[in-house]
């Protein structure tokens, strides 16, 4: 088990990002344990089955992860994890009111001119 400091974590991230990816990181705040690190590939979290498709999900639809980048985690190509995800009630386009209306414009503006 290894052990950095909150002050050490902020002025160098990759360093315990690095000791994570082999063993478990323990962060101190003051002389208290505040959090733990631990490497996703070391611990092979990811290699059950679902796993990836799983995390891709929840991280798509809490808005941490694009579209594209959640089909990648996933190892899906992206109509697949567009299909998947709306499948499970999440919405693939975000918009709100006004850019839906204003992509309406768009489109009947588009449509007009053809």
């Amino acid at each position: 088990m290894e052990m950095v400091n909150v002050s050490g974590l902020k002025n160098n991230p990759t360093a315990a990002l690095r000791l994570a990816q082999k063993d478990l990181v323990v962060v101190m705040n003051r002389d208290q344990p505040n959090a733990l690190l631990m490497g996703v590939s070391a611990g092979g979290l990811l290699d059950g089955k679902g796993v990836k498709p799983a995390l891709a999900t929840a991280l798509f639809r809490d808005g941490h992860l694009s579209l594209g980048r959640a089909a990648a985690l996933a190892a899906m190509d992206v109509g697949q994890f567009a299909s998947h995800v709306s499948r499970l009630g999440i919405a693939v386009v975000r918009l709100s009111e006004s850019e839906a209306h204003n992509d309406m414009d768009t489109l009947e503006q588009w449509l007009a001119s053809s």
